[in-house]
């Protein structure tokens, strides 16, 4: 039997509807706020439908999330280890601290500790994707002298990202996460080679 495209299509856009509304509201009202019912309602679409796809409010707004972040957590390679994290950890806080992002990591986080499912593909969507680009492009440093190579490049990541986590999730406010850009040149003075390694 020959598929129906318009069937296709017409499942196309409700599950663009969905994501739209589940990020909307999440961004308006918080994600504790919203329910599946209401992105149903704004989305034009029964809860079997959002339920067809996704097994919970948390895996619905954690995809939406995915899709607005898209590749602005990409990592840059200039060759200049430096710029290339200023970069990069400057476009995840400003991510972070503006529009509806802030709320749905936030909100995807908060329901992931009790939800092992959800914590696993937000390890796999969002989390290790950008750890594996992080680390590729510290190896790089590392390959070219810019970094000392007895520290291995996990702990260098752990080093770059925990302080923009710690400020964001504990709420110390916008101005306490933009600063964590600032933490790249202080990160790199622990991290340059030493001149006595060799």
């Amino acid at each position: 039997m020959t598929p129906d495209p318009n069937s296709d299509r017409r499942s196309e856009r409700a599950r663009r509807a969905i994501l739209d509304a589940a990020f909307d509201l999440v961004s308006r009202k918080g994600f504790a706020k919203v329910t599946i019912e209401a992105i149903a309602a704004q989305a034009g679409v029964g809860k079997p439908t959002i339920y067809r796809w996704w097994r919970s409010k948390g895996a619905v707004v954690l995809e939406a999330m995915g899709e607005v972040i898209g590749d602005d957590f990409a990592y840059p390679d200039t060759g200049d280890i430096a710029a290339d994290l200023t970069t990069q950890i400057t476009a995840v806080t400003h991510q972070l601290i503006t529009g509806g992002i802030s709320e749905a990591y936030r909100g995807v986080m908060g329901e992931a500790q009790n939800d092992p499912a959800l914590m696993k593909a937000f390890r796999e969507t969002i989390l290790e994707p950008s750890i594996a680009e992080c680390r590729a492009r510290l190896d790089s440093a590392v390959a070219a002298g810019q970094l000392r190579s007895d520290l291995p490049t996990d702990v260098m990541v752990d080093l770059f990202y925990a302080p923009i986590h710690y400020r964001h999730f504990l709420g110390f406010g916008d101005d306490a996460v933009r600063c964590s850009a600032d933490l790249v040149q202080d990160v790199l003075l622990g991290l340059r080679p030493r001149p006595d390694a060799g």
